[in-house]
């Protein structure tokens, strides 16, 4: 035992070394008037000291403050393309807008690179490479269209879509429209039916929890070929995880995920019952990181075990988003052999916003 822990405190050293080059590397990258984007250089102005200079590791990014969310919402939306990247092709996603004007991130290869690292995570045997994927959940301007089919691509596979408008899902639930809700609901499972009955080479799903609930009140998915769920929605709990996988779709491999356009994609840890179905999720290291902090004071991170707000930090050349405070809660998690950071466990929405949020197919 001891020998696996000193094993672990070399690794949680070796990452954190990674993180702090890897800041560097970033900080380096916005703030150079050649390779950065105009806000960071137009930010850096009005600053009395040179970034560059000053930050030498993650802990450093303190003296930039919090990134703002007022700043992704609206245009002009090419004020975040780095001079670097100018004459790339530019993609721009959209966030859900569930706490206001929905925000804006530019993509170039970001959400490619981030899908591929995730896929190193999925099992062969449950997520078969050469096998094709249905893709029921969020489309329109989010990434998530486009990353799922550029997954199922990477793993020798094509994607099959059905369109889900979310912002039109939660309009529906703000005015108590249930009946409209309800038939929205069968419509698009009634199209998920016809692809998965109409395509036997079709294997993996990605989709969300409720989504996944009305799916299989209409069909069971292990007969129907489906060996792999890939499952994303903040409000997805311990409860729904055991229900998923005692209940849903016994037999079939279920996994977690948390991931937003702002970040890329969290990976839970794998499945032990020891962990009572706890979904604990770690990031995209040292692309992404979490911490857990107090919300009264977002400077002061929480204890291993306590609850705290989610704060995220993006570190990639095509976007640099330092400590945003998330719409998320969690309890801090320890690192682990696999994943030597920290995490966040039971995720869910942010206390305070549960008056005003609505979560919708999520």
């Amino acid at each position: 035992m001891k020998l696996q822990t000193n094993s672990l405190t070399t690794k949680i050293k070796e990452a954190r070394n990674r993180l702090d080059a890897h800041v560097r590397e970033i900080v380096q990258w916005h703030f150079n008037p050649e390779a950065g984007c105009d806000f960071w250089l137009n930010y850096a102005k009005d600053l009395d000291f040179d970034p560059r200079k000053e930050i030498s590791g993650y802990d450093d990014l303190k003296i930039l403050g919090h990134f703002q969310d007022k700043w992704l919402r609206g245009g002009p939306v090419r004020k975040w393309v780095p001079k670097a990247f100018a004459q790339e092709p530019v993609y721009v996603f959209e966030t859900g807008g569930s706490t206001g004007v929905p925000k804006s991130r530019i993509n170039i290869t970001d959400f490619q690179t981030d899908y591929e690292m995730f896929g190193e995570n999925l099992s062969d045997e449950a997520f078969p490479k050469g096998s094709d994927w249905l893709m029921l959940g969020p489309t329109g301007p989010r990434r998530l269209r486009l990353a799922i089919e550029h997954l199922a691509q990477y793993r020798g596979g094509i994607c099959f879509f059905v369109d889900l408008d979310p912002r039109w899902v939660n309009k529906l639930i703000k005015r108590g429209a249930h009946q409209e809700l309800e038939l929205y609901k069968e419509h698009v499972v009634g199209q998920a039916l016809n692809v998965l009955r109409s395509h036997d080479n079709i294997h993996c799903l990605f989709t969300t929890p409720k989504l996944l609930e009305a799916l299989c009140e209409k069909i069971n998915l292990k007969k129907a070929g489906i060996t792999g769920i890939f499952c994303g929605g903040t409000e997805m709990d311990a409860q729904f995880h055991r229900f998923a996988r005692e209940e849903l779709v016994p037999g079939v491999e279920f996994v977690p995920t948390y991931g937003n356009t702002l970040m890329g994609l969290a990976v839970n840890k794998p499945f032990d019952p020891i962990d009572n179905y706890a979904i604990i999720y770690y990031p995209p290291h040292p692309r992404a990181v979490f911490e857990l902090v107090n919300p009264k004071n977002p400077d002061e991170a929480v204890d291993y075990g306590e609850t705290g707000r989610v704060m995220l930090t993006t570190l990639t050349k095509e976007f640099f988003m330092p400590r945003f405070l998330e719409r998320d809660e969690g309890e801090r998690a320890e690192p682990i052999d696999p994943f030597p950071w920290d995490g966040v466990a039971n995720l869910r929405l942010f206390t305070e916003f549960h008056e005003f949020v609505v979560v919708g197919v999520y």
